[in-house]
């Protein structure tokens, strides 16, 4: 890994709550706006989508199929994100899938770290942020994303992802002046659409690497360890069901059950019922009944 790369990488770790903090200080005792709320949720949802729906299911996992403009939204989308360049994070992915929980993963918790709770505690700590620092970007990316490498328009977008982290900090911040006339507006827009919502984004997807492997529900035949957390499930836009997910790494939709919610899943219907995606991977009730564990394993 560059030091250039772990220099971004580190900044990408730390500034978002350095800058949220700073503005507690600042803004205390001011009341937020219903514009800050209302660009904070649609920050989420639209660099939230990018990773889940774009860079993870359709991306990674060819999920489903859809238009090439629309690929490449997805792409640009979830490059705002701040979690690296798209085919770095599509390759990183893979290879986890690759090596789940052995030698060879980038994030597991359970590799390499020991015994007792401060091997437990360094294998969270490993696969929540440390990973980032080590392992990150690492991954081949002509053996575990020759797809996207062979693309030229994904190489384009992955190029330029410092572009599109200013284009997701910046927007919150136009809008927010658009709405309120203010400099204060923009200000608090950057805050709370950017910074606040990157740093909040950054954690969940990083607890799906650490708390999804380590705390949970299992109910498949899988070696690996990785678990449904339904507390993460919303905030995560449907990617807490991840035990789920390993078991059918290629299923659009990762709440299997009525009750397991999944925004995503909800999100790729919609794109299908509008004729926006075709061949979309559903698994059958049957061929979940034939991978289901002998017995349910409660960790939580």
């Amino acid at each position: 890994m560059t030091r250039a790369a772990k220099i971004s990488n580190l900044t990408a770790v730390v500034l978002p709550p350095t800058v949220v903090l700073i503005a507690v200080v600042v803004f205390w005792g001011e009341v937020i706006g219903p514009q800050d709320v209302v660009l904070f949720a649609l920050m989420y949802a639209l660099s939230g989508f990018g990773v889940t729906v774009g860079f993870h299911r359709l991306l990674t996992h060819r999920s489903f199929q859809t238009s090439k403009p629309l690929e490449y939204l997805f792409a640009i989308l979830g490059s705002m994100s701040v979690q690296g360049p798209v085919i770095h994070w599509v390759a990183d992915h893979r290879k986890h899938h690759a090596h789940a929980d052995e030698e060879g993963d980038p994030h597991s918790p359970h590799v390499g770290v020991g015994k007792g709770i401060a091997g437990a505690f360094r294998g969270l700590m490993h696969a929540h942020v440390g990973w980032l620092l080590t392992e990150q970007g690492r991954a081949e990316r002509r053996k575990y994303a020759r797809d996207l490498v062979e693309d030229r328009g994904m190489r384009v977008i992955n190029r330029r992802f410092l572009t599109w982290v200013v284009v997701g900090l910046g927007l919150p911040a136009v809008l927010g002046f658009a709405i309120t006339g203010s400099y204060k507006g923009a200000l608090t827009g950057l805050l709370w659409g950017g910074f606040m919502r990157v740093f909040l984004q950054h954690h969940i997807t990083w607890s799906i690497n650490s708390v999804c492997h380590f705390f949970g529900r299992r109910r498949f035949d899988v070696t690996d360890q990785s678990t449904n957390v339904w507390w993460l499930a919303l905030p995560s836009l449907g990617e807490a069901w991840h035990h789920n997910h390993h078991a059918f790494p290629r299923s659009a939709k990762h709440g299997l059950k009525r009750i397991e919610l999944d925004p995503s899943a909800w999100l790729i219907w919609t794109l299908e019922k509008l004729g926006l995606a075709w061949n979309v991977v559903r698994i059958t009730p049957e061929r979940q009944e034939d991978k289901l564990a002998s017995r349910e394993l409660v960790l939580d």
